[in-house]
Formats: C-alpha cells, structure tokens, sequence
C-alpha cells in the first residue's frame, strides 16, 4: 500500500517471500523485476495510456534534473517544472519526493534486468565468467545512455532507514544473476557461489559508479580494473 502524506515511513523493496507467493511461476529475471518494481510507491497506477505517458514523463524529468543536480537536490517542484505539468499532477502520483527517487529506481531495476536477461542468454558468452563480465558492460552502456541511472542505479544508495525488506536491490539482482548463470550453463552454483557472485554484482556497482565520478564515458582505466576484479572474484567459483 501507498504511504500517505505525511508517513514518515517511506516504502522500499518488498518482502521476498510475500511476493512470491502472489504470483505465478516466471524465469528468475522476470521474477526479480516483480520484486524490484512490485513496491513503487505510485499513488494512483495509471490505467489509460495517457495517464502512463505522463507518468513515465514525470520520470523522464525527474531523471533529467538528477543528472544536473544529482538526487540529494531534487524536488517535486523541480520535477513538475522540467515536465511542464502542475504540483498537482506530481502529487497526483507521488506522495513525495522520495517516492518520485524510489519509482526511478525501480524503473532502473527494470530495465537492467531487462538488459541483463537478453545479456546472459546470449550465445556470444561461451563460459559464465565471460556472461558475468556481461553484466558489467550493461551496467555501463546504462551509466552511459540512461538518464539518472549513475546517481541512483537500482535504489540502494538512498540509504532509506527503516529498511522495509531482508534484501538490498543489488542482492536481488546477484540472486537472478546466479540463477540465470545456472540454467545457462548448467553448473551447480552453490552458497560459496552465490557469495562469490553477489560480491561480483557488488564491485561491478561500485567500481562502475566510481568509473563515471568524473568522467563521462567511465574512466577506462577503472573500468578495466573492474574487469580484473570480477574475474579474480569468481576465479574459483566458476
């Protein structure tokens, strides 16, 4: 359920299993992007395809002042400005701003598994290391093309306390990761495994961010030591 003006309480990810249990059998990257976007906290789901375009308008905007100003600074007045449209129109969907931040991110969840599902089933990646080292190279293509992506990614460094689910976004995302890994290339991944690929995920997240802090198109050298890293981090596992 939306939070209502004035909670204090601002949503996040969900709890897994909940979500789970409310819907029926998906490959793991479609259920991964169930969890990721199920608890958008979308005042009034748009149901008209008018409604969705400016929905997804009222992102766009919020995504352009991001880049300018990065997310600490955005406002909802900020966002109904960039996009044209009234105060109200923004509240009409987002109780506030940190709603507006936290549906971004979702959006972001979903496009990278998006991305992340057409990356790992390619026929280009011979062993899973080279389809994990995929998962950095769409990490970076949406650092370089996507609006708002390398302020606030998958939505973990807004840092929202309390937390409301067990799992950060980028432990969902190593978690479909290793299951994709395992069904692509039949192997056994198991909780060392899993470990090893989770802590990947991490260091591709970081060091990306870190790639892109002052430099447009990421620091190549970064980006190769990123590279270096994953692989030393799976060495064993994979």
């Amino acid at each position: 359920m939306v939070a209502e003006p004035g909670n204090d309480s601002p949503l996040a990810l969900p709890s897994i299993s909940p979500v789970i249990e409310r819907y029926p059998p998906m490959s793991t990257i479609e259920l991964s992007t169930t969890l990721l976007t199920s608890a958008a906290p979308i005042r009034n789901e748009p149901v008209q395809a008018r409604s969705t375009a400016r929905l997804a308008a009222l992102l766009d905007s919020a995504a352009a002042v991001i880049d300018e100003i990065g997310y600490e600074r955005l406002t909802t007045a900020m966002v109904a400005d960039r996009a044209g449209a009234s105060i109200g129109t923004v509240y009409r969907y987002f109780p506030d701003r940190i709603a507006v931040l936290q549906s971004l991110a979702a959006r972001n969840s979903e496009r990278l598994l998006a991305r992340l599902a057409d990356e790992l089933a390619s026929e280009s990646h011979t062993t899973a290391v080279d389809a994990l080292l995929g998962v950095l190279e769409v990490t970076v293509e949406l650092f370089r093309s996507e609006p708002g992506y390398r302020s606030i990614r998958v939505g973990d460094v807004l840092d929202l306390l309390p937390p409301s689910a067990d799992e950060t976004a980028n432990s969902v995302v190593a978690g479909a990761v290793a299951d994709a890994l395992e069904q692509r290339f039949a192997i056994a991944v198991d909780a060392e495994t899993r470990l090893a690929i989770g802590t990947a995920v991490e260091v591709i997240d970081a060091l990306v961010a870190r790639a892109f802090a002052r430099h447009g198109a990421g620091d190549p050298a970064l980006l190769d030591e990123a590279r270096r890293v994953v692989r030393a981090t799976v060495a064993d596992r994979l």
